[in-house]
């Protein structure tokens, strides 16, 4: 085993994730400790420039057609070999569905330990990761074999894992992928429509504390005095009392307003993930212990329906 740190990058239509810095940051602060290289692994079909600002000593890269967009059976085929050859000191995936699903298939047919929602390291190199919904930060041993981690954000920031310098580039052979269970007819983009959260400067979004969909107007209401618009978590949108277009998480939208209002949002890493790059978050929630709050610059525990129509007439006081 060496003592390197690889990084897989997830990327999506030309684009590396944020989270993909966020790990490069995480990979580089626990080489501090194992005194390996930060290794940047990128799979995908004429991407290479995407490793141009990547804070690696190196970058394995697999240039494959089949790689051009994700496929489980796929990004398993090609990792599994490199794991299995080189036995890095550990492994970072993004928590994520692609991380997920790709990590703990990996683990089981490895047989190598994997730890689940890791946000930061310790100066001994101690991975601390969140359980109960980022109730409880866990500060875990790192095991002897290569061992598999999931990330996510709130320790590190993208720009720490990004260089104005590119790193060396290592082509790498892609095993046989001709074979594969799944693979990928089409990528289906969603009809443009309604409004752009993505491009919203103040947003209102709303979460499971909204208790129902009747009480999205209220929301509306607040959006409208602001002048922003209204955006909504997961379990919101799973209800049916909003369109997926305004789904702010890993499932829906990264968002970086001026502003971004959370009413009765917990704070789940999906969602927190998304609106990292927020320049104001202010949280309301009932539970002093939501994680949300850990990301907020301003918050208030207490029920938002005791908020709202102070909010709005202060709002609209403000606006003259």
């Amino acid at each position: 085993m060496n003592q390197d740190i690889y990084v897989v990058i997830e990327h999506l239509r030309g684009q590396a994730a944020d989270i993909s810095y966020i790990m490069l940051a995480g990979a580089r602060a626990l080489t501090q400790k194992t005194g390996g290289e930060v290794v940047a692994v990128l799979l995908g079909h004429d991407v290479q420039s995407l490793a141009d600002n990547m804070a690696a000593g190196k970058v394995l890269y697999v240039d494959h057609p089949t790689l051009t967009e994700f496929t489980s059976d796929a990004y398993q085929k090609a990792l599994a070999g490199l794991i299995r050859e080189r036995e890095p000191r550990a492994v970072l995936f993004a928590s994520s569905s692609i991380g997920a699903d790709v990590s703990s298939v990996l683990s089981a047919r490895l047989n190598l330990p994997l730890i689940s929602s890791c946000q930061s390291f310790s100066a001994d190199g101690r991975p601390i990761s969140q359980i109960c919904g980022g109730k409880i930060m866990v500060e875990s041993d790192l095991p002897e074999a290569t061992t598999l981690l999931t990330m996510i954000p709130g320790g590190y920031k993208p720009e720490e894992g990004q260089s104005g310098r590119a790193p060396e580039i290592i082509k790498m052979e892609a095993p046989a992928l001709d074979d594969l269970r799944v693979t990928l007819k089409q990528y289906i983009e969603p009809e443009a429509g309604d409004v752009d959260i993505s491009k919203e400067p103040i947003l209102v979004s709303v979460g499971r504390g909204i208790q129902n969909q009747d009480n999205i107007t209220l929301a509306e209401e607040l959006a409208r005095a602001l002048g922003g618009a209204v955006s909504a978590s997961r379990p919101v949108v799973d209800q049916g009392w909003m369109s997926t277009s305004r789904l702010v998480g890993k499932s829906g939208k990264k968002v970086k307003p001026k502003v971004y209002i959370t009413l009765g949002i917990s704070g789940a890493p999906e969602h927190a993930e998304a609106i990292m790059d927020s320049e104001t978050i202010i949280a309301i929630n009932t539970d002093p212990a939501a994680p949300i709050f850990d990301i907020a610059r301003y918050g208030a525990a207490i029920d938002m329906f005791d908020l709202f129509d102070v909010l709005i007439a202060k709002v609209k006081e403000a606006k003259g």
